[in-house]
Order: C-alpha cells, then sequence, then structure tokens
C-alpha cells in the first residue's frame, strides 16, 4: 500500500513538474519570439542578401561573391575601415583610462558620493542620443563654446568639425566624455578588493602609486577586461555621432565615415542593400576577430585570485 501511495505522489509530481514547465514556456514565449524574429531572422535574411544584388525595389538576384570581390577595390570602403580604427583604438583606451582614474578617486569615501556618480553617469545615458550629437556640433562650430572661449585670449579658432584634420577629433571626444558606464563598473570591482592587500602593502612600504601597481591594477584586470571587450564592440558600432556632427556626409574629405556609417550609405541612401548586407557581415567578422584576440590574449594579463 506504501509502495501504491509513493507511486501516486510521484505522478503527481511529475504532473505539476510538466505543468510548470507549459508555464515557464508560456512567459518565455514573447523572448523567443522576440529572439526569431527581431534577431535571427533578420541576420539570415542579410546573410543570403550579402550575396546577391538587390536595390529594395526589385526582387535579389544571385551574384555570388560579387559583393565581398567588390570590398576589395571600394576606396570609400577602406577609408571607413581607417577612421574606424583610430576611432576605436583611440577613443575606448582614454575612455576607460578616465574611467579608472575617477572610480578611483570617488573609491576614496567623497562626501555626497551617490550625486556624484549619478553626474558622471549621465553622459553614458545621453552620449549616443541626437541630441547630445546635435548639442556637440553647436559646440565645436565655428561660432560654437570652444572658439568663444579661446577668443577670449586672443586665440582664432577654427572650424573643429569643418576641418578634415580636427573632425574626427571631436567625436573622439564626445565618446571619451560618456565614461559613466565603465566608471560605475569600475567602482564596484573596487569596492570588491579586500582592504587587506592594502594594509599588507602599507605596511611593507608601498606608497599609494606602488599599491595601485601592484594590488589595485592585478585585481582589477577582469573588471578591465569586461569594459575592454564592451567598449571595443560598442564604438566599432558608433554611428549617431558619426552621422549627425558630420550630417551624414561622412565630414569634409570623409574625415569622419565610419563604417556604419558608410553601411548606411549603402543601403538607404545608394539602395544596395545587398552590398550592405555584405557589409555588414565584414563588421560582424571584424568584432569577432577582435573579441576573440581580446579573450586569447587576456590570459596573458588577466589575473583572476582563484
Amino acid at each position: 500500500m506504501s509502495a501504491l501511495g509513493e507511486l501516486r505522489t510521484l505522478k503527481g509530481q511529475q504532473s505539476t513538474d510538466k505543468r510548470d514547465t507549459k508555464v515557464a514556456y508560456l512567459f518565455l514565449l514573447p523572448w523567443f519570439a522576440g529572439l526569431f524574429l527581431i534577431t535571427i531572422g533578420p541576420m539570415a535574411a542579410s546573410l543570403y542578401l550579402a550575396f546577391t544584388d538587390y536595390n529594395l525595389i526589385q526582387p535579389p538576384e544571385w551574384a555570388g561573391l560579387d559583393n565581398f570581390q567588390r570590398m576589395l577595390t571600394d576606396d570609400r570602403l577602406h577609408n571607413s575601415l581607417k577612421v574606424t580604427f583610430l576611432y576605436v583604438f583611440i577613443s575606448v583606451p582614454l575612455q576607460l583610462a578616465l574611467a579608472l582614474a575617477l572610480a578611483v578617486l570617488l573609491d576614496r569615501g567623497l562626501r555626497g558620493l551617490p550625486l556624484y556618480r549619478s553626474i558622471y553617469y549621465l553622459p553614458s545615458l545621453l552620449g549616443a542620443s541626437v541630441a547630445i550629437a546635435v548639442l556637440w556640433r553647436q559646440i565645436f562650430g565655428t561660432q560654437g563654446l570652444v572658439n568663444q572661449i579661446l577668443a577670449l585670449v586672443g586665440i582664432d579658432g577654427r572650424g573643429w568639425i569643418s576641418d578634415p584634420s580636427t573632425a574626427l577629433g571631436t567625436i573622439i571626444i564626445l565618446n571619451v566624455w560618456t565614461f559613466g558606464a565603465p566608471m560605475v563598473i569600475f567602482l564596484a570591482g573596487l569596492r570588491q578588493i579586500p582592504r587587506m592587500y592594502y594594509e599588507a602593502a602599507s605596511t611593507e612600504g608601498a606608497g599609494r602609486w606602488r599599491q595601485f601597481r601592484s594590488v589595485t591594477l592585478p585585481l582589477l584586470t577582469p573588471i578591465i577586461f569586461f569594459n575592454l571587450v564592451l567598449q571595443l564592440i560598442h564604438a566599432f558600432q558608433s554611428f549617431t555621432q558619426a552621422f549627425v556632427v558630420s550630417g551624414g556626409t561622412g565630414g569634409p574629405s570623409d574625415s569622419t565615415m565610419f563604417y556604419t556609417l558608410y553601411l548606411y550609405q549603402s543601403g538607404f541612401q545608394n539602395f544596395d542593400m545587398g552590398y550592405a548586407s555584405a557589409l555588414a557581415w565584414l563588421l560582424v567578422i571584424i568584432i569577432g576577430v577582435f573579441t576573440a584576440i581580446n579573450f586569447y590574449a587576456s590570459k596573458l594579463w588577466v589575473f583572476y585570485d582563484d
């Protein structure tokens, strides 16, 4: 009799588990719908279009590797890659360095820390917005705030955005200015470092700079690596700043022609969606390669205390 009761209990539990599983899938259904309809579906379509000649009006025609062969002789594409690489390899290290410096400063227990943290984080929320990009264009314009300040000390300014030698620099400054997100992550990482390490280093006579190099940086390398990967991917995908600041043209002499901006022009201005799809997949490959390099190189410099 007891065995029969246990069997009934087991069947009841199995029935409850099946019902809970169905309920769980029901709640996950919107996520699965978004995954297939918004992510996987468009990615599969763009992969197909990358091998076609498609102008958004006529049906796509199979073109094989023509779009990828065209990339080898596309001078504007090569220039956009150069501009994007300069932007990424200059702005990301500067942004992370500034974010880490401010995180270390705020970690010292300043009065009103939540207020400072919110103020410094605010640019990260607004930096990629159209409004901030328009404001940036006004600040660095011929009659902008920068030139007005320079005029006070007798220096004649220039059109920082209209000058090919400085246009990219203004957008780099804008990206560096949005240091709030990595700063908050750095600050959280600093709070997790045990104080006993600093006490031991201080006992051995290490000053603040030596403590920073020998204690803070090694224990913070996982956070640095995390921020580096995220900001690198984000920088490669930058579009709004370049589009608004340059007016969608790529700036003087294509000096701010980011890769994403050239992709947009190819697909939605020149209606060459097949080529634009191929460009999109090239960007996926570039980001994937640099991410893989970062993960491989992390074995050489990222320290995990376990």
